[in-house]
């Protein structure tokens, strides 16, 4: 079933990756370990038939991909975001009420906010900090690695109808408690704390862009620890696949690449998000070293193929309604084909038949996801991208249940089937 090694891999990913850049920042570290070379955008490449390369896109972002020894052949591609919903710290974060140091946040993505409250936090990111050069600043990734801050709930005897549901205000409701900050009602302890806890200036500090994220590690568990428990699933199960496929991928033919985005969670239009350009840049860039006219990379981008990696819903056990009557993907019973005539998902009847075939080749376990006819349900970068870069898509996932909240939780068997599936992507 289930790899043990491949598993530990995977929840120290989880673990790792605690937001976009440091998603980003441990993919990069695990592809330069396979012999990847690191590519600067504002650099001019040179590239090599027969050599692997990435590059980072704003740092949240990562494009790589392997030229074949005979590059001429099929483009093939895998997706996935780095991304996920969660608390963003606002400017001037310091709030105080009588006494208590809270710290002002907004919701990004469509985060399930109750299942928030009551945990340890912590917090991640980048810090922005002043240099000799104003349009050069110095850039820091930070991670305080343990519990700095909490949302606590209501008691029950102080809202009596709190199991009947209660809508939380993010303004109000959602603020994380962070210290106590006695008679000093305008002391700016957040700033103070990120000078103390990353060792630089406060004076220094010009801007950051931080998650707040739920401290608890990722955790196998159930009867035979068939299930794993983690915050990110959505959608480091991805990442992690898109890496491992492409790395253990035999393909030298054509070329193979990755793209792990950002702000997938909140819609995608952004410099470094799927619906932009730098995908379909990025390729061309590749092609025009490699001599190629504009006229072949319209060819190659024509016939090519993708993956778009995104989680996709379980049936719910004690929900089993919710689920479509005929399509009834389960906890460890293989990857998802996500299914939509909306195209929320990407995908057509020959890409369905192009991975059934590919799973049937290989004996991956896959089973077929599609909404409800009378509920919407979500959707993915996949065709957004494909506006833009026209490739034959198709979306595909780890089924979880639980999705956006602040721990979901998914079937072990489940990674090793749609790692397997991209591996075999790009292995033909």
């Amino acid at each position: 079933m289930e790899n043990d090694t491949s598993i530990s891999e995977l929840l120290a990913f989880l673990k790792a990756g605690t937001s976009p850049y440091h998603v980003v920042q441990v993919s990069a570290a695990m592809l330069a370990q396979a012999g990847f070379r690191e590519l600067k955008q504002a650099d001019a490449w040179g590239l090599e038939a027969g050599q692997a390369y990435y590059t980072r896109v704003y740092g949240s972002t990562l494009i790589a991909f392997r030229i074949g020894n005979h590059p001429d052949g099929d483009l093939r591609l895998a997706t996935a975001h780095t991304d996920f919903p969660c608390l963003r710290v606002k400017p001037a974060a310091s709030v105080v009420t009588k006494g208590y140091g809270k710290v002002n946040v907004e919701v990004y993505g469509g985060m399930i906010r109750d299942t928030w409250l009551d945990r340890p936090l912590s917090l991640a990111g980048k810090l922005v900090l002043r240099g000799d050069d104003p349009f050069h600043p110095v850039v820091r990734l930070v991670d305080a690695k343990r519990p700095v801050m909490t949302i606590p709930q209501l008691a029950i005897h102080m809202n009596r109808d709190v199991n009947k549901g209660v809508e939380l205000n993010p303004q109000k409701d959602l603020l994380p408690l962070m210290t106590m900050t006695g008679e000093d009602a305008d002391a700016d302890f957040f700033d103070e704390f990120l000078s103390t806890e990353f060792s630089c200036a406060q004076e220094d500090i010009l801007a950051y862009e931080l998650t707040v994220y739920p401290w608890e590690e990722p955790c196998r568990l159930g009867f035979h620890n068939e299930f794993i428990s983690s915050p990110r699933l959505d959608n480091l199960t991805s990442v992690k696949a898109c890496i491992d496929g492409l790395i253990e991928g035999k393909r030298r033919e054509g070329i193979s690449m990755i793209a792990l985005f950002d702000n997938e969670e909140v819609g995608s239009t952004t410099k470094q998000g799927a619906a932009s350009l730098v995908l379909p840049q990025v390729i061309q860039r590749i092609y025009h070293v490699l001599g190629y006219g504009m006229e072949p990379i319209q060819r190659k981008i024509m016939s090519g193929f993708f993956l778009s990696l995104d989680v996709a819903h379980a049936m719910h056990p004690n929900v089993p309604e919710k689920n479509d009557l005929t399509n009834i993907p389960v906890l460890n019973g293989g990857v998802a084909l996500k299914i939509a005539c909306s195209q929320a998902y990407a995908g057509d009847a020959e890409a369905v038949g192009m991975v059934k075939s590919l799973c049937q080749k290989d004996r991956i376990p896959y089973q077929c996801f599609v909404n409800r006819s009378d509920i919407r349900g979500g959707s993915t970068l996949g065709s957004l991208l494909s506006a833009n870069l026209p490739m034959r898509a198709m979306d595909i996932g780890v089924p979880i249940l639980a999705m956006h909240s602040a721990r979901e939780t998914m079937g072990v068997g489940d990674q090793a089937a749609i790692t397997d599936l991209v591996t075999a992507f790009f292995g033909v």
